[in-house]
């Protein structure tokens, strides 16, 4: 991974900072957050500069970068900082860049890289958040020891691509795909809420941890293709019979507060798996989403953590029913471009760049 060293080198050499991410996946409220803070933006467009932007003035970069594919990003890190560019990484820029390349992208980035490690491994995730006190759901080891329902998930942010549910192991059969590394967890029956956290290690006003403040800036819920709630376990083997196959493709997101009583754990689960993360790898920073269910005895299960800012908050550009009670309007974007300003500051932008 580039060393804390040479991004302390290059960030001695910036006498401001542009605010730079791929143009995809919650870019325009990034684009837009760091606007409202003041800050110069670039796009780094794969191919050509995205006609869409065109259509949203105030979330439209100030410049652009054009590459030919996500993984020619990294050769272009001399021309970013040569323009000051702080990335802030995104499911499509990490995804799709690579995590090797991502880790030796020698640019300075938001947040700690060293969660990747935890996050992208499904055994270290799972040690994290269970070592953290979260209630996760029943892993399965193998195939062959499936004796309830179970939700087989592959590594990697895939969008929900690939992801299905399987009742035994004849079911496993006949929709694993052959090479791909997977997980295999017990099926929760409840509502999924994805939980919008924003953790500052420079704060100081707030809920307060050992160190900096955790936020709650929204929650959301996920529309997927072809498949719908109350029909997961029971549609596929009708389905499949006609030649349909249910997948979990995520194609938008809807809103969601929760029920107030619920607020207490949901703060308290980001606070330990926060606290964990400290002890573990020097804690991550800024936004972060755990991915639950939440049952009728109104316990939460959490089955993932994103460790980054997830598409659920574009939902929130112009803020939300939790980030409006702390600064009206405030997004997860512009969150994190508060946390630049504040960083830069304070002469404590290293702390929070990696």
């Amino acid at each position: 991974m580039v060393s804390a060293k040479t991004i302390a080198a290059i960030l001695e050499d910036y006498e401001d900072i542009v605010i730079a991410t791929v143009c995809s996946h919650s870019s325009l409220q990034i684009f837009h957050g760091a606007r409202q803070e003041g800050f110069r933006t670039l796009g780094i467009a794969i191919g050509k500069v995205p006609r869409f932007y065109d259509a949203f003035p105030l979330a439209k970069p100030d410049e652009f970068l054009v590459v030919d594919s996500y993984s020619e990003i990294k050769d272009h890190a001399d021309a970013l900082v040569a323009r000051q560019a702080v990335a802030v990484p995104h499911g499509s820029l990490v995804e799709y860049m690579g995590p090797d390349d991502f880790r030796q992208f020698a640019v300075p980035t938001f947040g700690n890289r060293e969660v990747l490690a935890w996050e992208s491994d499904r055994e270290k995730q799972r040690s994290w958040l269970t070592s953290a006190g979260v209630d996760m759901p029943h892993r399965i080891s193998k195939p062959e020891e499936i004796d309830r329902p179970v939700f087989v998930k592959y590594y990697g942010a895939k969008g929900g691509r690939g992801s299905f549910i399987a009742k035994n192991h004849d079911d496993f059969q006949e929709a694993i795909k052959p090479g791909m590394k997977y997980t295999i967890q017990e099926y929760i029956v409840g509502t999924r809420y994805y939980l919008h956290y924003f953790y500052s290690p420079l704060s100081t006003s707030g809920y307060r941890l050992s160190k900096g403040v955790l936020e709650i800036l929204g929650i959301d819920r996920r529309d997927e293709a072809n498949i719908d709630e109350m029909y997961k376990l029971g549609a596929q083997e009708a389905l499949r019979k006609i030649g349909l196959y249910p997948t979990f493709v995520v194609t938008g997101n809807m809103p969601v507060v929760l029920r107030e009583s619920l607020l207490p754990e949901a703060f308290e689960m980001g606070e330990r798996v926060v606290e964990r993360s400290l002890d573990l790898f020097g804690g991550m920073i800024g936004p972060f989403c755990l991915e639950t269910i939440v049952t009728d005895a109104l316990r939460f299960k959490v089955f993932e953590i994103s460790t980054r800012i997830v598409a659920g908050t574009n939902l929130f550009i112009s803020g939300s029913p939790y980030a409006d009670m702390v600064e009206p309007g405030m997004s997860t974007g512009r969150r994190i471009a508060r946390e630049v300003r504040l960083g830069w500051k304070q002469g404590r932008i290293g702390e929070i760049l990696s």
